[in-house]
């Protein structure tokens, strides 16, 4: 018997002394904080590191991560203002900011926060119809934000971020929305198609009427061109003809031969107002041709 208690009692003295070591000495991990109570009532926070606690007396409650984290909840069930229902993913980013708050003030603020947003979801989605739900994702995280945010800081919890994964409407809803795109692109590429077409019908009468008055204006200067030649030349001529004092009969001659076929190689119709000095000038110049030719036929012989 006593040999059974010279073992037993080592061992325990042994056992004894590992348990006080083990509660005496705590290792809080980078980024953790332990919450330490005494007797039962909250002692203090132990930061990162190595602590020695009181044994039996001191005990280490619990150990809270103070980093960030992400919760995904599952998809909610919300009525839109047009009294559709409609499934919405959740998925909020949050911190514990302050270990004792959240150990103390509320028992558990996870699925304190889940609630929290089921309801503000509800809330904010209940004011929304479906097309802008689907369009305003952006402010609708913010006001859920705003809102979780205010209430989770008694609890020693900040909220850093709230996103909808995904809101998805009803299949009938869907099809109809399927089908109302389908019709909007079909309509824009008819519009794109009946402006792409009046604009081409615009450029080509553009590109006719420059072409016509490009040709007008080039009709019109060619023949200003010419008739400033044929006015240049016939005053040429007449100035010609001033300066070497002709007779009549030789006005006659110079405007028959040379003025009159000069004008009459034009294409245009023309008008020929001959004055009647002209006119007489010719008959003299006829006459002379005709006398001329009188002189020189031989005389008739007599039988």
């Amino acid at each position: 018997m006593s040999t059974a208690l010279s073992i037993i009692i080592p061992l325990f003295v042994i056992f004894f002394v590992i348990l006080t070591i083990v509660r005496t000495v705590r290792i809080i991990p980078q980024a953790r904080a332990g919450i330490v109570e005494r007797l039962g009532r909250y002692q203090r926070t132990l930061n990162p590191g190595l602590h020695m606690l009181i044994p039996f007396v001191d005990r280490l409650a619990t150990v809270i991560d103070e980093r960030e984290q992400v919760v995904s909840f599952p998809p909610q069930s919300v009525i839109t203002e047009d009294n559709l229902m409609v499934n919405i993913d959740t998925v909020i980013y949050y911190q514990v900011t302050n270990p004792e708050r959240a150990t103390y003030e509320i028992a558990d603020f996870l699925s304190a926060i889940e609630q929290l947003a089921v309801t503000t979801l509800r809330n904010v989605i209940g004011n929304l119809n479906l097309e802008q739900a689907l369009t305003s994702r952006q402010s609708i995280n913010t006001e859920l934000r705003t809102v979780l945010d205010e209430v989770t800081g008694s609890w020693g919890v900040r909220v850093n971020r709230v996103e909808l994964k995904s809101i998805t409407p009803p299949a009938n809803v869907l099809d109809s929305m399927e089908k109302q795109m389908k019709a909007e692109r079909e309509k824009r590429a008819v519009i794109l198609t009946a402006e792409g077409e009046r604009q081409a019908s615009i450029l080509s009468a553009e590109g006719a009427k420059a072409a016509a008055i490009l040709r007008a204006e080039g009709e019109s200067q060619s023949s200003r061109v010419r008739a400033e030649g044929e006015s240049a030349a016939i005053r040429t001529v007449i100035n010609a003809i001033q300066e070497s004092g002709p007779d009549a009969a030789t006005v006659a001659y110079q405007y028959y031969t040379k003025t009159i076929p000069a004008i009459a190689e034009g294409n245009a119709s023309k008008v020929w107002v001959v004055p009647s000095e002209l006119t007489a000038s010719l008959g003299r110049f006829g006459a002379m041709l005709d006398a001329a030719a009188d002189k020189t036929s031989p005389p008739a012989s007599e039988d």
